[in-house]
């Protein structure tokens, strides 16, 4: 199986500089933009569903995909952000510079949030579930959370997607290979 693996596009709360988490908020017109312009480089990829986060910002960028790739789109909760902000989720980070500098280790969590050791299990499960898929080329629409967990457990790779970027997988013998 191909899975591509796509961040959402550019939200209103990266603009405002949001703690994210489970902060849902919406695409930004420049987000859009971006959802809209990778759906043209991706007409010719094959992709046969598209597998979604809940979150609003995961949502519109994978149905504006899904649309013009005439495709479906199926969520899956499990795809969801991490909440490693906790009652912070939303905030400005300009607020709390100190608890900016604390998120820089990817196992720290914040008081209500989610822990490190249950966000990837159900990262991985979610994804090695959907790896067992009848499909030979899927796309997953999320979150830089889950992306940077993936590549970390599975490839060993620290990695900070952008808005929009596209990172090519194969599954094959329940093996991942990153392909491009």
């Amino acid at each position: 199986m191909k899975i591509y693996s796509i961040r959402h596009g550019q939200t209103t709360g990266d603009i405002e500089g949001r703690f994210g988490g489970t902060y849902d908020d919406n695409l930004s017109d420049k987000g859009v933009k971006q959802a809209n312009e990778l759906a043209e480089k991706l007409k010719n990829f094959g992709i046969e569903i598209i597998y979604s986060s809940p979150y609003f910002r995961a949502r519109e960028t994978a149905e504006i995909l899904a649309k013009k790739l005439n495709i479906s789109v199926r969520i899956v909760n499990d795809l969801r952000e991490r909440d490693v902000c906790g009652q912070l989720s939303g905030k400005l980070k300009s607020d709390y510079p100190k608890e900016v500098e604390l998120l820089k280790d990817c196992h720290y969590t914040f008081q209500g949030g989610e822990e490190y050791l249950p966000f990837k299990k159900r990262v991985l499960k979610s994804i090695n579930d959907i790896g067992k898929a009848k499909y030979q080329t899927v796309a997953f629409v999320f979150h830089g959370g889950p992306i940077k967990c993936f590549f970390r457990e599975v490839f060993g790779k620290e990695i900070e997607p952008g808005d929009c970027e596209v990172l090519e997988i194969e599954y094959q013998n329940n093996r991942y290979k990153l392909t491009c």
